[in-house]
């Protein structure tokens, strides 16, 4: 399974993604789920993948290689003029894959399906942040739905819901994210560090910060721990329920 999160904020918007894949107990391997584009100047994109590996590192490689080839007759995610438009190529290219899987004479349709999240800006337009679904279709976020979630999505939203501000700084986005994803890693056997993630900075139009959180990294091991206590101590703080005993 996998967990992954796009987050809007006023500053820019902050991308996260885990690394587990699985195809059984014994079976579990490590892959990195986000990819970053970038022509400095002009546009940086993010792509956060969930869903059947051979489908998302196809789609990866054709946007890629599209790009690469620079062939008019094939939609480049580099050239597109919007995010929007990103979003359309990403999105028919996500559906082409998962077709062909279906028609190639391959059993269980619904194992081939994947779901992508693309979040960036290009020149002339503001920061964007997409869902897009297997079927093709995708939605944005809002005032209303500030941040997108694939993958093993509830165990991590809670704190999202209830501490997610626009107004919060790079540092503090990092901070709510790790306890997001420590929630699902505590609750959820197929979602697992190292955890992925990058900052992208409002007008920067140039990759920002990038990098990867270890399970055994002293800050994230510090965050699990204390939100741990934190827990234990508001449950104690909350008034007792009365039963009419002692």
């Amino acid at each position: 399974m996998t967990y992954c999160v796009g987050m809007a904020l006023d500053r820019g918007l902050v991308f996260m993604s885990d690394t587990r894949t699985n195809a059984g107990v014994d079976n579990i391997s490590t892959f990195r789920k986000m990819t970053v584009w970038e022509v400095p100047g002009t546009l940086c994109l993010t792509l956060l993948s969930s869903g059947n590996l051979a489908t998302t590192q196809a789609v990866i490689s054709l946007l890629e290689e599209r790009g690469k080839a620079r062939d008019a007759r094939s939609p480049d995610i580099l050239a597109a003029p919007s995010m929007f438009q990103a979003a359309r190529i990403v999105a028919a290219t996500l559906r082409d894959v998962v077709a062909a899987h279906e028609t190639g004479g391959m059993e269980a349709d619904s194992a081939f399906k994947a779901t992508l999240i693309l979040g960036g800006q290009i020149a002339g337009g503001p920061p964007r942040l997409f869902l897009i679904y297997p079927e093709g279709n995708f939605i944005e976020t809002t005032e209303d739905t500030p941040f997108l979630q694939i993958g093993e999505t509830k165990y991590g939203k809670p704190i999202l819901v209830r501490a997610y501000d626009r107004a919060l700084g790079f540092a503090d986005a990092m901070r709510l994210l790790l306890v997001s994803f420590d929630s699902t890693v505590k609750a959820n056997l197929s979602v697992a560090p190292p955890f992925d993630y990058h900052f992208y900075e409002t007008g920067s139009l140039c990759a920002g910060r990038q990098g990867r959180i270890l399970a055994d990294d002293p800050y994230y091991i510090h965050i699990s721990e204390a939100w741990g206590a934190a827990l234990k101590n508001a449950l104690a703080s909350l008034p007792d329920f009365g039963t009419g005993e002692g």
